[in-house]
């Protein structure tokens, strides 16, 4: 069976360090050129492919990002906004040459960055749910480069990119105004999530700035997942009657789907009845009944800007910053136009 050698191996053959060999792989250090002949020789002769690990001694780089999970998830991994944001950036990340690894904190709560240090990880991505662990801000403020996905993130290392979600409800309501909607009803998310609050204070603020009624009536909150859009309509519809709103903005299209089955249930037409718009542009909204109108948030350029920060945090070659990324409207069928239509 033919030896299988390690760096040690050849640093032994050499007469050098394991590290001068590292360094010497990653054309590295102050190696006089006999030492370098050496050991590329030794190399050559034994046929040595250093490891993953032999390679990241002398760069100090793993090649390796961790992936957080921050506070309660909302919505599983499968959901298509969190589940597309991540695809984009793992294509990313991986053309720069990393890999990631998860960590879970659903049994280790509180020791990230200690975590983050067992494995030695270049930088870390943090995905914001609700209820985020005082964990996070400490990783957030350690020297670990870090960039957060809807989290403001404001350690010396890191930065953040997320939807502007001000800009998100001012589309809503500035439609709304130009097609002479007057009553609009809002399902937002849980009250604790900084998302859904933002999305809120940018409602409140174009309702105002348009000359909209607020009407605390049709302002309910949801979990961002279809069945309590479907009953917080189902208790809106009970309760109001004779007096419902013209339009309905969910904060999230699935929250929105369950808003229209049961509008639909109760007899009432979407849009003739009631409008209805959602939040994130899921693949289902193209083939609901009707096709529903949405903000488009751009999943593919939040995974990939998110990639590129925390590259350039990790080489040092940029500041930390903040970047939002502007929605677009996408009127369809559910706001009563037959072919879509972007804003």
């Amino acid at each position: 069976m033919t030896k299988r050698y390690t760096i040690q191996d050849i640093a032994v053959l050499a007469g050098v360090s394991a590290a001068t060999v590292s360094k010497i792989m990653n054309n590295t250090g102050n190696i006089s050129k006999a030492t370098q002949d050496r050991v590329r020789a030794i190399i050559k002769e034994t046929g040595y492919s250093p490891t993953h690990s032999a390679k990241s001694l002398a760069s100090k780089k793993t090649n390796l990002i961790g992936i957080v999970y921050a506070g309660k998830i909302n919505v599983d991994l499968s959901h298509p906004f969190f589940n597309q944001v991540l695809n984009s950036f793992k294509s990313q990340i991986g053309l720069l040459g990393y890999d990631f690894i998860f960590f879970s904190n659903e049994q280790y709560k509180g020791n990230y960055l200690s975590r983050c240090r067992h494995y030695n990880v270049d930088g870390v991505l943090i995905i914001a749910g609700d209820d985020v662990e005082d964990a996070i801000e400490q990783l957030d403020h350690s020297s670990i480069p870090c960039v957060g996905i809807d989290i403001e993130l404001k350690g010396e290392r890191s930065s953040y990119v997320m939807t502007n979600n001000l800009k998100v409800s001012h589309l809503v309501v500035e439609y709304a105004y130009m097609n002479s909607i007057e009553r609009v009803g809002m399902i937002g998310g849980t009250h604790d999530s900084r998302i859904s609050m933002l999305r809120e204070e940018g409602f409140k603020e174009a309702m105002k700035k348009f000359g909209l009624l607020l009407n605390d009536e049709w302002t309910v909150y949801g979990d961002y997942y279809e069945e309590s859009g479907y009953r917080l309509m189902n208790q809106m519809i009970a309760k109001q009657k004779g007096n419902l709103p013209e339009m309905i903005f969910a904060f999230s299209d699935l929250m929105a789907l369950g808003a229209v089955r049961a509008l639909r249930e109760n007899g009432l037409q979407v849009p003739n009845d009631i409008k209805v718009i959602g939040c994130d542009d899921i693949e289902a909204c193209r083939y609901s009944h009707p096709k529903l109108t949405t903000i488009r948030q751009d999943k593919e350029k939040i995974g990939i800007l998110a990639a590129k920060l925390l590259s350039d945090l990790i080489d040092k070659k940029g500041k930390t910053r903040s970047l939002l990324v502007d929605p677009e409207l996408t009127v369809r069928e559910s706001c009563g136009l037959a072919a879509e239509k972007m804003y």
